[in-house]
């Protein structure tokens, strides 16, 4: 019995220290993270994640894969914006992957849709319009706008209906090709809305959630 007694005390004081050295780790990661995200991110999209400005995205509750992959897209320049290509300059694959952790951990602030655009934005949203080949948004990005992380289609819910309406109408035109491992999926999808469809559907999701 007595060598069981050891032994046992032994490994409950082993799984405590490893316990405590994994929290630490985690601590620190979280901090640093944390740090990267405020200090080169918050000035436009909110120590949160929440953008006070809506032509600036919301990253909170975004999927970190997506955001990795759009932040390696600005700095490649397959993705351009005069202040994001600048600002991703000189910031590395760890810091992205850190900022990207931070912002996922983050709740996204929910908008709010007027009453007569809902049905127009959600009938779009969830059955798409067959007569002009535009699949359900859903589809890809959830019934509640969460995305799908595996399929790395990001998550839309609660996002600023300006900048929503500003990446639709880039697709459309062609400026942006982010998707061109997708086979432009979404430059085809947003050459057959119209005007009035992208603005329906970037309120519905401004509102989503």
């Amino acid at each position: 019995m007595p060598p069981y007694t050891v032994v046992g005390i032994s490994m409950k004081f082993t799984y405590a220290v490893v316990t405590a050295i994994i929290a630490l780790c985690i601590t620190s990661i979280d901090a640093s993270s944390n740090e990267i995200a405020k200090g080169q991110c918050a000035a436009c999209h909110g120590p949160d994640g929440n953008s006070i400005n809506p032509e600036w995205p919301n990253l909170a509750g975004q999927h970190p894969k997506y955001t990795v992959q759009q932040l390696e897209a600005f700095k490649s320049g397959t993705r351009t914006d005069p202040s994001m290509s600048a600002m991703v300059a000189n910031v590395s694959s760890d810091d992205m992957v850190a900022i990207a952790a931070y912002y996922a951990g983050q709740a996204p602030k929910i908008g709010s849709i007027a009453s007569d655009k809902i049905a127009a934005g959600e009938k779009l949203y969830r059955g798409g319009d067959k007569d002009k080949g535009i699949p359900a948004c859903m589809a890809c990005h959830g019934p509640n706008g969460a995305g799908n992380p595996t399929a790395n289609y990001p998550a839309l819910r609660g996002q600023h209906a300006k900048y929503t309406s500003n990446q639709l109408a880039a697709y459309k035109s062609g400026a942006r090709k982010t998707d061109a491992d997708r086979k432009l999926m979404m430059q085809i999808i947003a050459r057959r809305l119209s005007d009035e469809d992208i603005s329906n559907i970037s309120e519905y999701i401004n509102a989503l959630h």
